[in-house]
């Protein structure tokens, strides 16, 4: 009989998000939607849809799922001098898809809940790599690049096209849209996903951002809300040395 396998080397935990009523929501991947509000696409120099029929396919990439901050500080990157904020709804799927293309009429049942979060991304780094038709991963998936509030199920939440997606920094308002403003819905949005990737529980997806990005810097303090319901406060640190 063999023992049991056992690791060679140490590796950190799951990244763990707070669940509003207790217990945590292991992060197994993050995906994100670019160009999600017509706004913001237009801000970023694209073509934004002038209908649904025109919008073709939805933008996505990924950040690796230890980039999430659960703490009120947040490390300024290294490697740029140009960092924004994106705030975005964050949706928390408890379930696996089936196999197959997830049908958008049961795409919902995937979601256990929702959260607030800031896409943050080094612009400097995104512009460089676009002016040379180069991807621009390391503009979006670095370390601490996600920050997440708590997540709250989605029962407790209700409709969400009627809700108001904002973020203040040092008490500014910088960002405002309601999530009717979504190019791509939730549940459309888990639809494409599957076409593409095995969807599972702990997966989490960044819906995108409104108009409004802006440099943040170290000591900046962001406020990110959806009307009352969800929020993410978090402060810019320092870049350690």
């Amino acid at each position: 009989m063999t023992g049991s396998p056992h690791d060679v080397v140490p590796v950190a935990a799951p990244s763990r998000l707070a669940v509003r009523g207790g217990g945590t929501f292991p992060v197994r991947r993050i995906y994100c939607v670019g160009r999600n509000f017509a706004d913001h696409a237009r801000e970023m120099g694209a073509d934004a849809p002038a209908s649904k029929a025109d919008r073709g396919t939805p933008v996505f990439f990924a950040k690796p799922a230890d980039a999430v901050v659960t703490s009120v500080e947040v490390p300024y990157p290294s490697a740029t001098r140009d960092l924004h904020h994106e705030v975005e709804l964050v949706v928390a799927l408890g379930r696996d898809a089936p196999a197959g293309i997830l049908d958008v009429d049961h795409a919902a049942d995937l979601v256990y809940g929702y959260a607030v979060g800031l896409d943050l991304t080094r612009r400097d780094l995104q512009a460089a790599a676009k002016a040379k038709g180069l991807p621009w991963d390391v503009a979006k998936g670095f370390d601490a690049s996600a920050p997440v509030g708590e997540l709250v199920p989605a029962a407790e939440l209700g409709a969400l096209a009627p809700r108001a997606l904002s973020l203040h920094v040092n008490g500014a308002l910088r960002q405002h849209a309601t999530l009717d403003q979504l190019i791509w819905s939730v549940p459309e949005i888990l639809h494409e996903l599957s076409a593409l990737f095995a969807l599972r529980a702990g997966d989490l997806v960044f819906m995108g951002t409104p108009a409004g990005v802006a440099a943040l810097q170290p000591g900046d303090v962001c406020d990110a809300r959806l009307d009352d319901v969800l929020a993410l406060h978090c402060r810019i640190t320092a870049p350690s040395l």
